[in-house]
C-alpha cells in the first residue's frame, strides 16, 4: 500500500469519505498554464461555493430518504 492510500485509509478509518478526491492534475488538465498553486484555488472555490455545497447537501438528504426507504441504489 503506497503512502496516500494509507493516507486514505488512516482517514477513512477516522469517519472521512476518501472515494471521490479532486487532484491538481484534473485541473491542470483544463486550464492551460496552471500551476499547483492556481489550481488549489480553483478546486477550493469550485468544491466550496454555496451551489457545489448545496447540492451535495441536497444529494445527502436525497441518499438518507432511499436508504430509509429500503430504496435499491440504482
Amino acid at each position: 500500500m503506497n503512502e496516500i492510500e494509507k493516507a486514505k485509509a488512516t482517514l477513512r478509518d477516522a469517519g472521512y469519505f476518501v472515494d471521490n478526491l479532486w487532484h491538481v492534475d484534473d485541473v491542470k488538465s483544463r486550464y492551460e498554464g496552471c500551476d499547483d498553486d492556481d489550481a488549489q484555488e480553483v478546486l477550493d472555490r469550485a468544491l466550496t461555493n454555496e451551489g457545489t455545497m448545496g447540492q451535495i447537501w441536497f444529494a445527502i438528504e436525497f441518499a438518507i430518504d432511499e436508504i430509509k426507504n429500503g430504496e435499491e441504489e440504482q
